[in-house]
């Protein structure tokens, strides 16, 4: 008879008696207070612990137990997991076979990280069990509703509950953003950091976007963006042109490639070609306007386009005045072909070679007289016969080839009939008189007297003011604006003497 009251049976085995089993005894029984103070009376100490395996726990190669703290927090930890088995057996007793069921997870006392059975000797691939900077414990986002037993209620607008879900969703950023992993850290933002965070991540991706576009959507100097370069290779697919060798020059507006050319349907291709394209970018353009949108030709259409439509017609407004002068007999490239906003022209140089510019050209005394009674001559035609003012005319503009000028770079050239017709042509006058006169040309006229040359107005060159003289031009326009406003049609400027009818019709081409 054991001290409980119960009898134990001795099992038979052929090895001999087996020693009789412990009664089973839950953590429970053995916190109980009414034990512990039951023991306390009848022995007044606790007896000795002869069990082998209490002793092992005492002994040198077991575990630490000389702190009362770690004994207690053990046992508690014991009691709790307990406490949460009978949460279990409870709530899947209430459920049953229910498809609507309630948990009781709040309730628990042990935390689930805290009631893992994984080996506490395995540790993550960066251990940091000795980093000052961790947390005691991993910090999970509470849960919303009650929490422990029901004494405290957490909600959704917690501060340390959003500070938290804040953090999380930093991983949502930008990959470029680099946010770390705030290991061991209970790293807490708070709604307007984490707003002003995010609005900034968004902004680096829109600046970076219009960045991208920019750059692939625009022709850059000795460069092309994939929509010009696609233009180019069907040329050479086509058999339009044989080879694109290289860039030869970059402008402002535009940048020049040199090609060998090849072959079209209805007209040949000369050998060496050169392929104008015009910069996609805008910046260059924003001051350029006043040259297109008051000529009559492109008018209505100008009005129309969207700014990158708009440089094609540069193209074309460039394609339309060479035809021009070259009707008129004037030295300069001759158009091949128009392909939105890339001119095929004929190339002004041998083998590979361009023409050197005006400025550029070592001339004698006598070839530079030559090429100023050509200059004087081609001006003169221009805007007598071909209705037009170059209005950016100078030394850049004027190529030497073959003992006589050449003139490039019209796709700014307006008619007399533009508003500001007469100003350009001005300043094309005062670029040539100040070139020549420098160069050492004593023939040279003066701006005033060239500009009465070109023109064949009567303006007195005894104004030799500047000022004085631009009134009088400016005075000019206004009558001419009057004059083909009323009558509807396009004029040269009208005479400075009578005001009398327009000089010649245009024509177009």
């Amino acid at each position: 008879m054991n001290p409980g009251g119960v009898s134990a049976e001795t099992a038979k085995s052929p090895w001999g008696p087996v020693a009789p089993a412990a009664p089973a005894c839950s953590l429970t029984e053995v916190m109980s207070e009414q034990l512990a103070s039951q023991l306390d009376e009848e022995n007044g100490v606790f007896p000795a612990l002869t069990d082998p395996g209490t002793a092992l726990l005492l002994s040198e190669d077991g575990p630490d137990t000389t702190s009362d703290l770690m004994l207690a927090q053990m046992l508690q930890m014991q009691f709790d997991r307990e406490c949460d088995d009978q949460l279990r057996r409870e709530e899947k007793k209430f459920n049953g076979d229910s498809k609507v069921s309630i948990s009781f997870e709040n309730y628990r006392m042990v935390h689930p990280y805290e009631d893992s059975e994984s080996s506490e000797d395995e540790v993550d691939w960066q251990d940091t069990r000795h980093d000052p900077y961790r947390a005691e414990k991993p910090q999970t986002t509470p849960r919303k509703g009650f929490s422990g037993k029901g004494k405290n209620i957490t909600t959704k607008h917690d501060a340390v509950t959003c500070g938290r879900k804040n953090t999380a969703r930093m991983d949502n950023f930008a990959p470029e953003v680099q946010v770390g992993d705030g290991l061991g850290m209970d790293l807490q933002l708070s709604n307007q950091v984490f707003n002003s965070l995010k609005q900034h991540c968004y902004s680096e991706q829109r600046r970076s976007a219009r960045l991208h576009d920019k750059k692939e959507h625009s022709t850059a100097e000795q460069a092309v963006d994939p929509r010009t370069r696609l233009l180019m290779y069907k040329m050479v697919n086509a058999g339009v042109l044989e080879n694109i060798n290289g860039c030869i020059s970059t402008g402002k507006e535009s940048v020049v490639f040199h090609a060998d050319g090849g072959s079209l349907e209805d007209q040949p291709v000369p050998p060496e070609v050169v392929l104008k394209v015009f910069k996609t970018t805008l910046n260059e353009f924003r001051n350029r306007d006043r040259y297109i949108q008051d000529d009559y030709r492109f008018k209505d259409r100008f009005s129309k386009l969207n700014p990158r439509k708009i440089i094609r017609l540069w193209a074309e407004k460039e394609m339309h005045n060479l035809n021009r002068m070259r009707k008129a007999g004037i030295p300069c490239p001759d158009a091949v072909l128009l392909k939105k906003h890339i001119l095929v022209m004929s190339f002004i140089g041998k083998d590979h070679v361009p023409a050197p510019k005006l400025k550029d050209a070592l001339l004698s005394s006598e070839d530079m007289r030559t090429a100023y009674e050509q200059v004087l001559q081609m001006m003169q035609t221009l805007y007598q016969q071909c209705c037009l003012v170059h209005a950016d005319l100078s030394e850049y503009n004027i190529l030497w080839y073959e003992g006589k000028v050449w003139l490039i770079d019209v796709s700014q050239s307006v008619e007399p009939t533009h508003p500001h017709g007469l100003e350009f042509l001005f300043r094309d006058c005062r670029n040539v008189a100040t070139f020549f006169r420098k160069r050492g040309v004593a023939e040279a006229l003066s701006v005033y007297e060239l500009f009465n040359a070109v023109t064949g107005l009567n303006i007195p060159v005894g104004a030799e003011e500047e000022a004085e003289f631009m009134a009088e031009i400016v005075t000019l326009e206004k009558r001419n604006e009057d004059h083909v406003q009323r009558r509807g049609r396009k004029t040269f400027p009208v005479s400075s003497e009578d005001g009398g009818p327009p000089l010649k019709p245009d024509t177009d081409d």
